[in-house]
């Protein structure tokens, strides 16, 4: 179905060959355009096609978050690298239409709608009655979507070129001036099976066979040129007869030519990392009359208040990122008025607005697919979420899309962003299921992704120095895990020792990536390993283990899970 779209799309751009990208891509070329030879994907960086992944449906968050994020461009005066007229089309099949992540897209399109936020969006539909063999209940399409409050139903043949071309127009017209998201149905056919597992002959009709055969909307375009009278019979056959030899031209071009050969070559856009250009970066400082502005003045800056907790020099770090990039946003659930769960996002409204800081709908998958959006089209997105346990209903926004979409194209598209999430144990201990949440493991199995984790307030700011650059320099999707059990610890052996207060990081100081923090490091007897609530705790076991053995303890707080750094632990 695609096919067909990419075809027409590039015919809009002089010098592009569908064709041949297409048989480049099948191949497993290194010269296909779309991602490189490393997976035979739809997708072009001068079409502007998004490579998308095998997902059911997880690309329908993101394609409306792309369109809000027009929007917000629009809103903050931001440079958008495409028309300001524009839609975007996202296209998915009947079945898809049924699955929980196009459903939560569906919906904030509806939500959006009812609050009279643009969101230019229009939702293709592809209707062949088929998800790979269970079938699509007649009328269930429109059924579901023809009378959605917020969500324009169109109809249109596609199948027939003469009527559906002008009821697509309609569709693509409607969204364009209205800003508003729209749904068009269209009703295609699949010839063939699903995939080449999918042997039709051992489970369909041949009865239905044929009549899916008979719907050939090529050859009742054919049809169409012969009644007429706009081409003869032996025209059509040699226009079939010129593309399929241009067909298998291609491809015959395409098996020659080279393919990666090397692990080092298959990997380089996974995870792209300039040390050098990243750290300058971080070490860049907000202008002096821009934070002191922000402050009310040079004696209220943090770096001139008394140490403070992890909690509140989160705040601060945040305040100087939204001040640092102008393209910065800030959101989530509860982050504006109420200033988060506990109040690390305090204060950020009032200070800078709500165009940069505002509360999203209750959904995780939404907020991430939003930030995708965001960063398409150039924004920095810094979404939260709240709880670590929240995160797993929405993970595959980070593993099956964001992450691998510079894999997917090649380093041709990016998608930076800066996720906080607030998680470990904070109940007592290291924490189990639910709100009190230790499974960094779903985070730590995602390829191309940095997870950084701070347990005390000055790591915490010069981090996010850090992952803030990646993601801007790189075009890095990072997690900030913030341990929420030593939010407002202050004290480490003795309750008002205060010896978990820390000072605000001067401008220019920043983490590398993968160096964690080692506590007596001359200490040679025991080395202990540890991040998040497990630093001040190992701190506090100190004292009892060299009291009972005799022996001088190490501690090493990691700071950064992924990617872990071999080299620094040994």
């Amino acid at each position: 179905r695609s096919g067909a779209f990419m075809a027409e799309r590039a015919r809009q751009v002089p010098g592009l060959d569908p064709l041949r990208d297409a048989a480049l891509s099948f191949a497993a070329s290194a010269d296909d355009p779309a991602s490189g030879g490393r997976h035979k994907v739809w997708g072009s960086r001068p079409l502007w096609v998004l490579p998308q992944t095998s997902t059911i449906a997880s690309h329908l968050p993101k394609a409306l978050g792309t369109a809000l994020a027009i929007e917000s461009g629009k809103r903050l005066g931001q440079p958008l690298p495409i028309p300001a007229d524009s839609i975007v089309l996202c296209s998915f099949g009947d079945a898809s239409a049924n699955h929980a992540t196009a459903q939560t897209a569906f919906n904030t399109a509806m939500w959006s709608a009812y609050q009279k936020l643009p969101a230019p969006i229009l939702f293709v539909c592809e209707d062949n009655g088929l998800g790979i063999s269970v079938k699509t209940p007649e009328g269930w399409i429109a059924e579901r979507f023809s009378r959605q409050p917020g969500l324009d139903y169109y109809y249109a043949d596609g199948l027939d070129l003469a009527a559906g071309h002008a009821q697509v127009q309609a569709a693509v017209e409607h969204c364009r001036r209205t800003r508003r998201p729209t749904f068009l149905h269209l009703r295609t056919t699949r010839l063939m099976g699903h995939a080449g597992t999918d042997f039709e002959v051992e489970w369909r009709a041949l009865a239905d066979l044929c009549a899916a055969e008979a719907q050939d909307p090529l050859l009742r375009s054919a049809q169409i040129a012969l009644e007429s009278g706009w081409m003869d019979a032996a025209g059509i056959e040699a226009a079939y007869e010129t593309l399929r030899v241009r067909c298998l031209s291609a491809a015959a071009d395409a098996e020659a030519r080279p393919k990666l050969q090397s692990l080092d070559e298959v990997v380089a856009p996974l995870a792209p990392y300039t040390p050098a250009a990243v750290m300058a970066e971080a070490q860049r400082p907000v202008p002096a009359e821009a934070r002191e502005a922000l402050y009310g003045g040079a004696d209220a800056l943090p770096e001139r208040q008394p140490p403070r907790h992890l909690a509140v020099q989160i705040n601060h770090g945040l305040q100087e990122l939204l001040c640092k990039y102008p393209q910065a946003l800030l959101f989530g659930e509860d982050v504006a008025q109420k200033g988060g769960v506990y109040t690390v996002t305090k204060d950020l409204l009032r200070r800078f607005g709500p165009r940069r800081v505002f509360n999203t709908l209750l959904d995780e998958t939404m907020i991430l697919g939003m930030a995708q959006g965001l960063a398409n089209m150039g924004l920095l997105p810094i979404p939260e979420i709240q709880y670590l346990a929240y995160l797993h209903n929405a993970i595959d926004q980070l593993r099956g899309e964001a992450c691998s979409l510079q894999f997917f194209s090649n380093d041709q598209f990016r998608n930076p962003m800066l996720v906080r999430v607030a998680g470990l144990g904070y109940q007592k201990g290291f924490g189990g299921h639910f709100h009190n949440d230790n499974s960094i493991t779903a985070l730590r199995d995602i390829p191309g992704l940095v997870v950084g984790c701070p347990s005390r307030g000055d790591d915490a700011v010069m981090m996010l120095r850090t992952l803030s650059a990646l993601a801007r320099v790189d075009g890095r999707v990072a997690v900030f895990l913030e341990p929420i059990a030593l939010y407002m610890s202050k004290d480490l052996h003795a309750p008002g020792d205060g010896q978990w207060l820390f000072d605000y990081p001067a401008a220019g100081q920043a983490l590398v990536l993968g160096e964690g923090r080692v506590y007596a490091p001359d200490a040679d007897d025991l080395v202990v390993f540890t991040y998040g609530n497990g630093v001040p705790m190992a701190l506090r076991a100190v004292p009892a283990i060299q009291a009972q053995t005799g022996w001088q303890v190490r501690v090493v707080d990691l700071r950064w899970l992924v990617p872990l750094d071999a080299g620094f632990i040994a």
